[in-house]
C-alpha cells in the first residue's frame, strides 16, 4: 500500500543513497530522526512490497519499482520549491519546509503545469537536479568546497544542507548557485575555510563546507 510514510522513506533511502553510497538502518533513522527499530519494521515492509531489497548488515537498496516511487516524490518536492521561490517569493531557506507538507498531495496534472510553467527547470532553489517525468538526472559535480585549496577559484553548483538557520546563513554570506568564490586559505586540522564573495571575506566551517558543492575549479597553479 502506497501511504506518504512509505514515500517518504524511498524518497530518504534514495538520498542517502547519492550522499553516502552505501544505506543502513542508522543513516536512515538520523535523516529521517526516528527510531532504529521503526526503520527495521518499515525495511521489512517495503522489502514485502518489493519496494527494497534489505539484509540485515548488509544495506538496503532500492527496487526498480521504489527507485521509480522515490523519484516522483522528489521531483514533486524540488518543483514545488523552484515554484514557491520563483511564484510565490519564499526565501531559499523556507521552501524545504513547505514542500515537505505538500509533496504527496499533488496530481500529475498539477505538476506538469507547474514545470510548464517555470520553463521545465532542471535544477532547484538550491541547484539540486530535479528529476525528468522519466526518471533521469543531469549530471551533477561531486566536488565538494570542502576539498578546494587555497588559490582556487570555483562555482557553487548547489547546496545539500536542509537547515533552515545554515541556509539563511549562507544567503547573508552571498553562497549560491552560480555564486563565484575565491578559495583564499584554509586552516589545517578541520578548521574553517577562509572565503573571497566579490570583495567580502569570510570563513566557513569544513562541515558546512562539504554541503556546498562545486564546479569549474581553476587553481592559481593551473595555465590556461
Amino acid at each position: 500500500m502506497r501511504t506518504e510514510a512509505v514515500e517518504d522513506y524511498l524518497k530518504t533511502i534514495y538520498l542517502v543513497e547519492t550522499e553516502r553510497g552505501q544505506v543502513t538502518t542508522v543513516a536512515v533513522a538520523e535523516r529521517m530522526e526516528v527510531s532504529a527499530p521503526s526503520v527495521t519494521g518499515m525495511l521489512k515492509k517495503l522489502a514485502e512490497l518489493k519496494l527494497v531489497k534489505h539484509e540485515p548488515y548488509h544495506g538496503v537498496e532500492l527496487t526498480a519499482a521504489g527507485r521509480k516511487i522515490a523519484l516522483e516524490i522528489i521531483r514533486h518536492h524540488r518543483l514545488l520549491e523552484l515554484y514557491l521561490a520563483e511564484a510565490l517569493g519564499y526565501s531559499w531557506d523556507k521552501v524545504h519546509a513547505e514542500a515537505e507538507k505538500l509533496e504527496h498531495h499533488i496530481s500529475e496534472e498539477f505538476e506538469d503545469k507547474i514545470a510548464a510553467l517555470l520553463g521545465n527547470p532542471i535544477t532547484d532553489p538550491h541547484g539540486d537536479p530535479i528529476p525528468a517525468k522519466d526518471g533521469t538526472l543531469p549530471e551533477q559535480t561531486t566536488a565538494r568546497l570542502a576539498d578546494s585549496k587555497a588559490g582556487d577559484s570555483v562555482i557553487v553548483s548547489r547546496v545539500t544542507a536542509q537547515d533552515a538557520g545554515q541556509l539563511n546563513y549562507l544567503g547573508s554570506l552571498g553562497i549560491r548557485p552560480d555564486a563565484t568564490i575565491i578559495v583564499v586559505d584554509k586552516a589545517p586540522f578541520d578548521g574553517p575555510i577562509h572565503l573571497r564573495i566579490g570583495s567580502v571575506e569570510h570563513h566557513v566551517g569544513l562541515n558546512l563546507a562539504r554541503q556546498i558543492f562545486i564546479k569549474r575549479i581553476k587553481s592559481k597553479t593551473q595555465t590556461t
